[in-house]
């Protein structure tokens, strides 16, 4: 009966994984139907039953729903567009142009959605091109690829971040150094420096003067207060022992309500409410609720064992070799497939590797981390970031070929992925 259990449960998994590859308009719906049938199946005792609420990590989807919340009235504010502006001022060519909204949107998505990121700082490229009368393709490419690339490097950075956080008792400080060694951020930002150079080298022949943009005028300052806020809160958080395990949570939440609570009050009624409360991803959050329930089904069923055991059986116990097959299979998977389900599914897993080799699971869930994070910088739809710069592009008229799009993302991501594999073993391969 085990076996049983094991095998089904092991069918309907890598059934809902070709699923959510095969037809990506409907993932949410098909982790759905799939965390449904674990149910289900467990309630009748085919598979051991699931408590489906408490298997969701509540504090993740609030973190993300508040974070969403917030940063819409951030843009809206139009303080990114200011800052862009203001860094644009400081060019003198179209090299630097390039490079400083790449940078620009690089250090923003640290803190900021990455795909919110490429929305704010994409239509400055645009016009910027439009002034010059040249293709704002690479520029657009540049903006979207370094946007990704920081998303590893603080705990509100990206989805996996979040995700990371939430799984291994991560806050906010714990990115920036960790049990007293570098943490996360520092890592992101010595391969952001070398992926700087890259894009150096590639607009090296990008020399013609720039004109200035007209600055952009804030309306107002309160949301950049919110987002400070947010921020400020959780690394203050950090300090707190033994807190709820949906403090991070409340407290992006908490923001996100004042923000709303504001609106009301300026006499901007419910119209800009509901606009803030629309920009929230709820396909999103759906997707990751069904995921956290797949995977309990799949945990009770034995099959996050079976895999840890495979991992464990090909690198024969040696940690670094482990290590290494983790993170560039990692890279490659994030490619091509959404690195969301992927690192939710991925660190169970590598929990379940470190403890099979008797290790510290903390190497191998960087690992994950970096190499599933900027690994969807190599292609066009191996992160949303990349799709959603493609899509601004295609809406002006200008179809990208993978090609082009990898003349950028190949080395630039490259230069990052291996500055980090190499980083990461050297810093936390050692207690």
């Amino acid at each position: 009966m085990l076996f049983l259990e094991l095998y089904l449960a092991l069918g309907l998994f890598l059934v809902t994984y070709v699923l959510l590859l095969a037809l990506p308009k409907i993932r949410a719906y098909i982790a759905l139907a799939s965390a449904a049938i674990f149910v289900v199946l467990g309630l009748f005792g085919v598979f051991p039953a699931i408590n489906a609420f408490a298997s969701v990590d509540w504090n993740v989807l609030m973190m993300i729903a508040g974070t969403m919340g917030t940063v819409s009235l951030f843009i809206d504010s139009k303080m990114p567009a200011l800052l862009a502006d203001l860094v644009i001022e400081k060019t003198p060519n179209v090299k630097w142009a390039i490079v400083s909204l790449a940078l620009f949107a690089s250090i923003v998505s640290a803190f900021v959605d990455n795909v919110a990121t490429v929305l704010m700082v994409a239509p400055i490229a645009l016009n910027i091109s439009k002034k010059m009368g040249i293709s704002p393709v690479p520029a657009i490419i540049s903006i979207s690829v370094a946007s990704n690339l920081q998303g590893a490097a603080t705990l509100v950075g990206d989805t996996t971040s979040i995700l990371l956080g939430g799984y291994a008792n991560l806050d906010f400080l714990d990115f920036f150094v960790f049990r007293g060694k570098v943490g996360m951020f520092w890592i992101v930002q010595a391969g952001a420096v070398v992926s700087t150079l890259v894009l150096l080298y590639l607009f090296r022949k990008d020399k013609d003067d720039i004109e200035n943009p007209p600055r952009s005028k804030v309306e107002d300052y309160f949301p950049s207060v919110l987002l400070v806020g947010t921020v400020v809160a959780l690394i203050l958080a950090s300090f707190i022992p033994n807190k709820p395990a949906i403090t991070n949570g409340l407290i992006c939440m908490g923001f996100m309500v004042v923000g709303l609570i504001r609106e009301l009050m300026r006499s901007k009624g419910f119209k800009s409410i509901r606009k803030t409360l629309a920009e929230i991803d709820y396909y999103t959050l759906l997707l990751l609720a069904s995921i956290f329930i797949i995977i309990a089904g799949i945990d009770e069923a034995g099959v996050i064992n079976e895999i840890s055991n495979l991992f464990v059986k090909v690198s024969g116990n040696n940690l670094f070799l482990m290590y290494t097959l983790l993170f560039w299979a990692s890279v490659l998977f994030s490619a091509f497939i959404d690195n969301i389900p992927y690192v939710a599914t991925m660190l169970p897993v590598t929990e379940k590797i470190a403890m099979q080799l008797g290790v510290d699971p903390i190497v191998l869930f960087f690992g994950l981390l970096v190499g599933a994070t900027l690994g969807g910088n190599l292609s066009p739809i191996g992160a949303s970031a990349n799709i959603t710069g493609i899509g601004i592009l295609r809406k002006e008229g200008y179809e990208v070929s993978t090609k082009d799009f990898m003349k950028i993302s190949v080395p630039f991501t490259l230069s990052a992925v291996v500055t980090g594999y190499i980083l990461v073993w050297l810093i936390w391969s050692v207690k």
